[in-house]
């Protein structure tokens, strides 16, 4: 496989400065390789993926992910994460592909989703684990509350992965919570 969970997190690690991003990474690939395994398929090829989502985004934000998807291109990556990464940005900066893999679904519900549970950790500072998915529920259901987080991505993404908002959040809490 194209590329290592080790050299992945050592690309992250040169295009990735901010400690938020690299840990919105690490959160994204861990929860995409959940359902990697959940589904049976490649949880290694599925993790890398969401380590590497937004690999582009702090050096070409406006371009994001178009930066990093010619790269995947350039550096011979599995068809199956570009695409993923691709369609996680739909409707952003211009990109309109839908997912088309449990993969893409997987990161396109996820992506945004993480951005949740780091928000609802600074306010409840608790181990992801240890989180209450109602709790959860009940701010991802107020839009005020990490109000730049694009809820309709992650209701998309739901969809076309299979699985309801309930069932989503109660495997985040799962997926996540070996993280600290």
């Amino acid at each position: 496989m194209k590329p290592t969970r080790e050299e992945a997190q050592a690309l992250l690690e040169s295009h990735v400065k901010d400690e938020y991003q690299r840990y919105h990474a690490l959160m994204t690939g861990t929860a995409v390789a959940g359902y990697g395994e959940m589904f049976g398929e490649n949880s290694d090829l599925s993790y890398v993926t969401g380590l590497l989502h937004d690999i582009d985004f702090e050096e070409h934000p406006d371009k994001h992910p178009g930066e990093s998807l010619k790269w995947f291109k350039e550096w011979d990556y599995p068809e199956e994460l570009i695409h993923a990464v691709e369609a996680h940005a739909y409707g952003y900066n211009g990109f309109t592909i839908l997912p088309q893999t449990k993969l893409a679904a997987a990161l396109m519900a996820c992506d945004e989703m993480c951005g949740i549970f780091y928000a609802y950790r600074k306010l409840n500072p608790v181990p992801f684990g240890e989180m209450k998915a109602s709790s959860v529920k009940k701010r991802f259901n107020e839009p005020r509350f990490a109000a730049k987080i694009e809820r309709g991505t992650i209701t998309r993404g739901c969809e076309a992965l299979g699985v309801d908002i309930d069932s989503h959040i109660a495997n985040l809490v799962r997926f996540l919570a070996p993280l600290a």
